[in-house]
């Protein structure tokens, strides 16, 4: 169920991968996606089984756009799901959830101030800005002293783009650039990550730094299985 979990300080935090779920066929078995053609029953008892796991009282999720919105739980009614990419709490119980099969998923927490959020990173939001955004909102409410972990993503030998995209990317985030193992234009979103992160003054645990969405099945990835991938995710909770 957890690739990774750990606990620091007052915030508790994990990645999920795809095993331990209820869903079967391309979405088997932990798929946290509600809109990739799963059955929505399925989908909810596998968020119900991550919000157990990790003795989450409330679990708020995203509409994710790729943008650079930033939410905070305190502004979030219950059932309501926030159309952003960066999702924030300072409440004790409350889950925050980001979904991604692809995509960099990033967890926040706060080292002076109890504040935990996670943010979903693809090419659009890190050329918006949405890591500049969420960590300036994390510093809005007291949170001087941040870290950062980074989970599973496409890697840069395998994200494969054309030219012309590879160029604009790299010329808001050089750090992005990258070159597939077969020798194409490609990009490596984690890279600019970790780069954005560190200007910003974030103290970085890349988790993902050896795992690639598109090659390893123990994650999903949209590049490898189409409009039916599934979703796995990152979730933080202040304890």
């Amino acid at each position: 169920m957890f690739f990774h979990r750990e606990t620091v300080g007052r915030v508790e935090f994990a990645f999920s991968d795809r095993e331990g779920g209820l869903s079967a066929g391309p979405w088997a078995s932990l798929n946290l996606g509600t809109s990739n053609g799963d059955d929505p029953n399925l989908v909810q008892g596998n968020l119900e089984l991550v919000a157990e796991h990790l003795g989450v009282d409330r679990l708020v999720r995203m509409t994710q756009v790729h943008g650079a919105d930033v939410a905070w739980t305190d502004g979030v009614a219950p059932g309501e799901i926030p159309v952003v990419d960066a999702l924030l709490t300072d409440q004790v119980g409350v889950g925050v959830l980001v979904r991604v099969a692809d995509c960099t998923p990033i967890v926040l927490a706060g080292l002076d101030e109890a504040v935990a959020g996670v943010i979903h990173c693809g090419r659009e939001g890190l050329v918006q800005g949405v890591i500049p955004a969420a960590i300036g909102a994390v510093r809005d409410r007291g949170a001087e002293s941040i870290e950062a972990w980074i989970g599973p993503r496409a890697c840069g030998r395998c994200y494969e783009v054309p030219e012309e995209m590879a160029d604009a990317v790299a010329a808001a985030v050089p750090e992005a650039r990258s070159t597939t193992s077969w020798r194409t234009p490609a990009l490596d979103i984690g890279a600019g990550v970790v780069a954005q992160l560190r200007e910003l003054g974030v103290q970085v645990n890349d988790l993902g730094d050896h795992s690639c969405t598109i090659e390893d099945e123990r994650f999903f990835s949209y590049r490898r299985q189409g409009q039916d991938s599934g979703r796995f995710g990152a979730i933080a909770v202040i304890r």
